[in-house]
């Protein structure tokens, strides 16, 4: 029987059909539905016929997974933190480390994370700090859910505070149980169940528990599944994947990279498949943050600033509006440039040989022309800080939006499905 694959997005609601053997059959959109998403839902189920079939459903409309992190010291526990959220699909909106003070606490919450990390010490380490901010995180009553994932010495007396004053917390296996060991996949699994168990139903997105029991990741994390799964399946498993995804308000960024042992020398290792998101860099809402951007890194021709700061400003006050003139594929251009020349700098690049294939997603590529698909393909490859990146690199569009239906089956154990529909790209 063929499955139903759904994204809910902050926009638009995406779906597609696809068989049992991982062909593509269809696919459709629709505006995701306030106040209850599952109108969008039904509306893309009832076009593709699909009342009968088994759902997939990832969802960012809620806004993605917004995460903190609280950890002993910046260069181990906290940068430990960050790196695990690179490859769980969230957006790092706070870091915090030492020990949290009135101050620190007043940060975060101002954050508004969905999810708080609590990182600190090795195992069998120092256990003060991590002891001490598990107790301002009870006492202050922070009301995100905790992933703790700090010194196992520690586990039963941090755990012991922090239910102590009712928070939700759920234990894992610290995420840098030695120096210069990075164990991020518990502390992933977490994040992910704490999002779908205790986020996802606390956005106000539907009425009923529906939703919350259908939704199986944040989109982010299904794509990221997706870009894993592409790398695994090239034949080519000397070079990197990379995805740029251009959307309204952000412009994420995922690679999974090969050639892990030839990364430089770090306190912590990066896990091999990762993702940035950049809010101040997309096509509608963000654009005015996109031109200014490309004005400070020195990417606008003498007298392009103000014709697309205009153009910028139209579109973040008009973000429904459809446009497709000139000043679109710049903007599009801009952001892709912009936002992949930043992820390299956060993550330290994609291995020896740079990526071996570049895919880009987004409305504004999928319904593209050939002509300025050429055009965004020669941007990016003249831009020199990518060009050594992307010489070998085949370039192509995600237009039938697989990446996060294929992440969705390979992580529902269908991986020759995921590689058969990943094929389509």
């Amino acid at each position: 029987m063929s499955t139903l694959c759904v994204d809910v997005g902050s926009t638009w609601t995406k779906a597609a059909l696809v068989s049992a053997a991982g062909e593509f059959v269809a696919g459709t959109q629709h505006p995701t539905t306030r106040p209850d998403v599952l109108d969008g839902v039904r509306a893309v189920t009832e076009r593709l016929d699909a009342g009968e079939m088994e759902v997939l459903a990832c969802s960012s409309a809620g806004g993605g997974l917004r995460l903190a992190v609280v950890g002993q010291e910046r260069l181990i526990s906290a940068e430990a933190g960050y790196r695990v959220a690179l490859s769980a699909g969230a957006k790092v909106v706070h870091v915090a480390a030492g020990k949290l003070d009135g101050a620190g606490i007043r940060a975060l919450r101002a954050a508004a994370p969905d999810v708080v990390l609590l990182t600190g010490g090795t195992d069998g380490g120092d256990e003060k700090v991590l002891l001490h901010n598990a107790r301002r995180l009870a006492a202050n009553r922070i009301r995100p859910p905790i992933v703790l994932a700090g010194n196992a010495s520690a586990k039963a007396l941090a755990l012991a505070e922090l239910r102590g004053t009712g928070r939700t917390v759920l234990a894992c296996p610290n995420v840098l149980p030695d120096v210069g060991e990075l164990a991020p996949e518990p502390a992933r699994q977490a994040i992910r169940e704490v999002f779908l168990r205790h986020v996802i139903g606390g956005k106000g997105l539907s009425r009923g528990s529906r939703f919350r029991r259908m939704v199986r990741a944040v989109t982010p994390d299904a794509v990221l599944a997706g870009v894993a799964a592409l790398a695994s399946a090239r034949a080519d498993a000397a070079s990197s994947v990379l995805v740029v995804d251009v959307g309204g308000a952000t412009t994420d960024v995922y690679s999974a990279v090969s050639g892990a042992d030839d990364q430089p020398r770090r306190s912590v290792v990066l896990p091999p498949d990762r993702r940035t998101v950049e809010g101040d860099i997309g096509m509608r809402l963000s654009a005015q943050g996109l031109v200014a951007e490309a004005e400070a890194e020195g990417l606008l021709a003498a007298g392009e600033t103000e014709k697309l700061a205009t153009a910028a400003a139209f579109r973040a006050s008009h973000v429904d509006t459809v446009v497709t003139d000139a000043a679109e594929q710049r903007l599009a251009e801009l952001a892709a440039v912009l936002a992949i020349r930043r992820h390299l700098r956060l993550t330290g690049g994609l291995g020896p040989r740079g990526a071996g294939l570049l895919v880009a997603s987004g409305g504004v590529f999928r319904h593209a022309s050939s002509a300025r698909l050429a055009g965004l393909t020669a941007a990016l490859r003249r831009d020199p800080v990518l060009r050594p990146v992307l010489r070998e690199a085949q370039i192509v569009v995600d237009r039938r939006y697989v990446l996060a239906p294929a992440g969705l089956l390979a992580e529902a154990g269908r991986t020759e499905a995921a590689n058969r529909l990943l094929g389509t790209l």
